[in-house]
Order: structure tokens, then sequence, then C-alpha cells
């Protein structure tokens, strides 16, 4: 199984609509406020700093993330939109799908963070050296320096 993660800037992949439908089924709209917010222009991960990025396997977008500006914070980044097919879980996509931003995010800031979507999310960013940091809403969030 060769992994190939990839910047997405220009326009979103068409399959996104599959990544979007999985995630609906499963409970998350996180993956269509990203497709909503792209298509209205409020957020293309453009700014300084920002990536948007697709995890393919064999060609096919089997994962999604990115990061932003922090706007409650300054001078940090924030992980967002981070989707991984279920069949495609466990296999280490995640974990290389995050680390990819993070590595970037050393030219940019010294501090990320990320409000993960449930306590499953939050384990997955504590193992990715992030720091739980209390609650964002009915969800866990966390703070890490960037690597």
């Amino acid at each position: 199984m060769t992994i190939d993660i990839c910047r997405l800037r220009d326009r979103l992949p068409r399959e996104i609509a599959d990544l979007e439908s999985e995630a609906r089924w499963e409970g998350y709209r996180h993956v269509a406020r990203l497709i909503d917010e792209w298509s209205i222009g409020d957020n293309r991960f453009e700014h300084h700093g920002e990536r948007l990025l697709g995890a393919y396997v064999d060609d096919a977008i089997v994962g999604i993330g990115g990061m932003t500006v922090d706007s409650a914070i300054s001078g940090a980044l924030r992980m967002r939109r981070f989707y991984i097919r279920p069949s495609m879980r466990g296999r280490g996509i995640g974990r290389m799908l995050a680390l990819a931003p993070l590595d970037h995010a050393r030219s940019f800031c010294t501090f990320v963070t990320v409000h993960a979507g449930n306590d499953g999310a939050a384990r997955f960013w504590v193992s990715l050296g992030f720091q739980l940091h209390g609650r964002d809403g009915p969800y866990p969030s966390a703070r890490a320096a960037a690597p």
C-alpha cells in the first residue's frame, strides 16, 4: 500500500463528496463544513502557514485535513477538518496526514491547537504530543508546541 500526502490548492477533489458522505453517516459534519466554506470562499487554507492536505492510497483519496491560522490565539495555527475513511483507519494514514502539517508548522509558529471531535480523537492528538487543555464546549481541546 502506497500512501501519498498531497497539498490541495486550487480545488477540492471530486471524491471529497464520498468522504463527506461517510463522515455524515458517522455523524460528523466537519467535512461538509469544509466543502461549504471552500465553495463560498470563506476558508481556502491560503493564509500564511495554512495548508489543506489529502491522503491518497493508490490514487484514491482516503483522508483529508488541514491547518489554519488560529483566530483565538495570536501566532498559533490550528489543526482542522481531519477525517480518515473508516475502512482505512488503523494503518497510520491519520498519523502521516497529521504529521505533515505539524512539520510544516515549525516554519510559521511555535504553537498549534486542535479541537478534537470526541474522546478517541483527543487520544489520537495526545499520541502526537498534544496536551489536553480543557474543553471547547462538549469537545476536548488540546494544544502543543510545534514539533
